[in-house]
């Protein structure tokens, strides 16, 4: 099962004791927090849990899926996730 924003919410609800909708402030803050600085092109490290980084992918072949035709996909950014080792190490705990 995925964690959502509402649990999210409701972690920071319950253990720090913030109000409900000041909860959901602080959680939409840092979520648009993050989004404005990958947005520009920074990465962003998170001690502790892992960096988040910002990569270029150039212009290339593809194929379309569903009639098999050849195509050229544009460049794009996309986000990758490497997890700290502090994470890696509690992820693989047994």
């Amino acid at each position: 099962m995925a964690l959502t924003k509402k649990d999210i919410v409701e972690q920071v609800n319950n253990e720090l004791g913030f109000p409900r909708n000041q909860s959901v402030e602080i959680v939409e803050s840092l979520l648009e927090t993050i989004k404005a600085t990958l947005e520009t092109g920074d990465d962003l490290l998170v001690s502790g849990f892992g960096k988040f980084c910002v990569q270029g992918k150039h212009e290339r072949k593809g194929r379309n899926p569903a009639t098999g035709d050849d195509m050229m996909l544009k460049p794009r950014r996309i986000v990758t996730f490497k997890c700290s080792g502090k994470l890696r190490k509690k992820i693989n705990r047994k």
